[in-house]
């Protein structure tokens, strides 16, 4: 076996039958990112010195019998939003193409005590996405690229991270969402990702852009990686105040082989999905009856965009303020986050406090559903991925991705996507699952439940086999 598409159980098992070591993945890794990112666009700093550290010492733990866990030697790539000593820390975006910071982020203290190897900084939509974005170019990296169809996008903000993993140049890689931007990659890229409830993720070392909805989550090769992964990085940390002291687990509320699960489709997101979305769908629920029941939910009525547009413009106003008004915002690649920012500081105090006053209302409303049911199912997008040749809102006129990631975001509330087929272009398309609050063990079961019975994350983009 090798190690490209290899899953995190499987390379540990690897490592520890001394089929390989962490030296030589890490090598392995490097060498497929030196190699692809110049077409794929993917990379925003490559961290061979000190990977090459890491992977030294944990080779030398596991020889000592001093075992870390399932992530003890396995290498990963993280977002450039997240604070990483030996590298700059760009945000994505010209403004701070130099930034650098003398310590890491959370997440990659968490990653690295548990034995993992951080060997990239992976791209990224700039400001992910803060100042709003019409092109695939709106990153200092450039365009990145689904591994796919090289004509179409990765998807955002998360944009390396998608393609990297789906590629098979890194085993994982860590994301953020604050509107779609680890589902979106997800499903661009046939891969698995796993957005955590709010707070469940420390933020401490991540680039701000709206303190009420960002969050951090794995992407990875299946559903079981990714459930490994957030049991090392989520709890809480004092030095960010919005973490969770809920108790992580690990284990579903119940045998996914025996659980019946609840399930609900969402109707009233205005989802226009394309027709080879909708079938592949169609296609996942008839797998899915075999797990459950299924019945129809109605999503609760808010103007989800008015609620996003003012918590977005106003939180992030407040954290890029200084590069909007000293005009640094204007060496952004993309013309709307140019143009976007200034209107982001006359936003309505009326307007925020509205949003936020009808989110407590919008959770109130997904606690009652999931009083009806125990996870909704959806497809995660409308569409496959979108030319890097063409502005967004020309691409695919007829399709609408609806509210709902929208909604759960403004409720902060979990989901996972994994790839379920191929629609346009042989282009993946992914089916989420979205569960209550801290509900992620549950979506991470019936998520391997799926996949148990699929083969769709098993599939590879044919150019990047070795």
């Amino acid at each position: 076996m090798t190690a490209s598409f290899a899953s995190i159980a499987d390379l540990g098992r690897m490592l520890r039958a001394k089929q390989t070591s962490s030296v030589e993945l890490t090598k392995f890794f490097l060498a497929r990112l030196e190699r692809s990112h110049a077409e794929l666009n993917n990379v925003a700093a490559l961290l061979p010195e000190r990977a090459l550290l890491q992977a030294s010492k944990a080779d030398k733990e596991l020889a000592s019998g001093k075992d870390r866990g399932a992530l003890h030697g396995v290498p990963f790539g993280a977002k450039d939003l997240l604070a990483a000593v030996g590298a700059p820390t760009t945000w994505g975006a010209a403004p701070f193409k130099d930034q650098r910071f003398d310590f890491d982020a959370e997440v990659i203290v968490r990653l690295e005590n548990a034995g993992a190897v951080l060997v990239a900084k992976l791209a990224m939509i700039e400001l992910a996405g803060a100042m709003g974005y019409n092109h695939a170019n709106a990153s200092l990296t450039g365009a990145c690229k689904t591994p796919w169809n090289l004509d179409y996008w990765s998807g955002g903000s998360s944009s390396g991270s998608g393609a990297s993993v789906s590629a098979g140049l890194v085993p994982f890689a860590i994301g953020s969402e604050t509107d779609g931007s680890i589902t979106n990659p997800s499903a661009y890229c046939g891969v698995t990702g796993l957005r955590p409830t709010y707070g469940r993720v420390s933020r401490s070392g991540a680039m701000p852009l709206s303190w009420t909805l960002d969050k951090l989550g794995p992407l990875c090769r299946n559903a079981e990686d990714a459930g490994t992964v957030l049991a090392a990085i989520a709890g809480h940390d004092p030095k960010d105040f919005t973490s969770s002291r809920v108790p992580v687990t690990t284990a579903s509320s119940a045998n996914p082989s025996t659980k019946r699960w609840r399930m609900g489709t969402v109707a009233g997101t205005g989802l226009k999905p394309q027709r080879e979305v909708w079938s592949n769908f169609e296609a996942s629920l008839k797998v899915l009856r075999g797990l459950g029941t299924l019945s129809e939910v109605h999503l609760p009525k808010f103007p989800y965009d008015a609620m996003v547009g003012a918590v977005i413009a106003a939180e992030a106003a407040s954290s890029f303020r200084e590069i909007i008004e000293d005009g640094r915002v204007q060496t952004l690649a993309d013309p709307s986050g140019r143009s976007g920012a200034y209107s982001y500081l006359v936003t309505y105090a009326v307007d925020y406090v509205d949003a936020m006053r009808q989110r407590a209302a919008l959770r109130t409303a997904f606690a009652e559903i999931f009083q009806k049911v125990d996870i909704l199912v959806s497809p995660t997008f409308s569409t496959v991925a979108l030319p890097v040749d063409q502005p967004f809102d020309k691409s695919y006129p007829d399709s609408n991705d609806g509210a709902l990631i929208t909604a759960c975001n403004l409720a902060g509330i979990p989901a996972i996507s994994v790839p379920n087929g191929f629609g346009l272009h042989g282009l993946p398309t992914g089916l989420m699952f979205v569960g209550k609050p801290f509900s992620e063990s549950d979506l991470v079961a019936i998520a391997s439940a799926y996949q148990a019975q699929t083969a769709h994350h098993r599939k590879h983009p044919l150019e990047f086999v070795e």
